[in-house]
């Protein structure tokens, strides 16, 4: 099997289907990791203004000697920028600070509800047509919201970043998500850990000669869903990359889907204006 990571069709860009997150990595912490994630292979890159460390990622992209193009980099913009004229230009200060003129994708990183969503769905397409960004999109956003920004957008909305793990069923998002054209893109895909001390994915992986952190990024994937992992252990980026030389069967990609439960979400921001699906 290649070593090239497949790319996900997302509206009118195409995402590679693994790419390195960088939640959590504060204080210059993502600069060497990044530049490992560069070397090791990715070339999607995951950061939020939020994260406070815009900076640090560019500087790991202008660092690595990677050709800028070849990077696909997604950024967010905070719910306290939604409004017009706020969005506008907290784009451009990520910008500033990643050191590149444009991204590749640029996400709502939560609804919210003091703002009308199609103010902030029309400041999102403007910041689009200066070129500041190729691609638009959502994270953290319900089906039902899935759908109303879509119709808002003049722009195709590329994806929607939510929590997916092999505890979190999403098959309603995911439903709506391929009906709207929209891919998904799963954050905290290792479920911070868990997966690791889990029986199914251990067995699983000892069949493939992987760990079940490697099973559960092979099952994402597989399933055309993007997984951006999180680590700050450099070996752990490699690891995590070594994902694309095997398949699961049908039987084993059952078996873990069924691993889902009602209480296996993990990171629970939404306001409580909004609802997340049942399932």
């Amino acid at each position: 099997m290649s070593k090239l990571v497949p790319a996900v069709r997302s509206g009118d860009v195409l995402m590679p289907a693994l790419g390195f997150g960088t939640w959590q990595l504060e204080n210059g912490t993502a600069v060497p990791l990044v530049e490992k994630a560069l070397e090791v292979g990715y070339r999607h890159i995951d950061t939020a203004q939020i994260y406070g460390n815009e900076r640090d990622v560019g500087a790991a992209i202008k660092n690595s000697g990677v050709k800028r193009d070849e990077i696909f980099l997604t950024t967010k913009v905070w719910i306290d920028k939604f409004a017009d004229g706020d969005l506008q230009r907290s784009a451009e200060k990520s910008l500033e600070k990643l050191g590149v003129d444009h991204v590749d994708l640029l996400l709502l990183h939560w609804p919210k509800p003091e703002v009308p969503l199609a103010e902030t769905l029309k400041a999102l397409n403007e910041v689009r047509a200066k070129g500041w960004t190729r691609a638009i999109g959502l994270s953290n956003f319900p089906s039902a919201l899935l759908e109303e920004a879509a119709k808002l957008s003049d722009a195709p909305i590329a994806t929607d970043q939510v929590e997916y793990h092999p505890y979190l069923s999403l098959k309603t998002l995911k439903a709506k998500a391929d009906q709207l054209g929209v891919s998904i893109t799963a954050w905290s895909p290792l479920a911070q850990g868990k997966v690791a001390q889990d029986p199914v994915l251990i067995e699983i992986g000892r069949a493939h000669g992987k760990t079940p952190g490697q099973v559960t990024l092979r099952w994402i994937i597989q399933q055309g869903i993007i997984a951006i992992p999180r680590t700050s252990n450099p070996a752990r980026i490699a690891e995590n990359f070594d994902v694309l030389d095997f398949e699961l069967s049908d039987a084993e990609m059952t078996r873990i889907h069924a691993l889902a439960r009602p209480d296996g979400r993990i990171g629970d921001w939404l306001d409580k204006a909004y609802q997340w699906d049942a399932d």
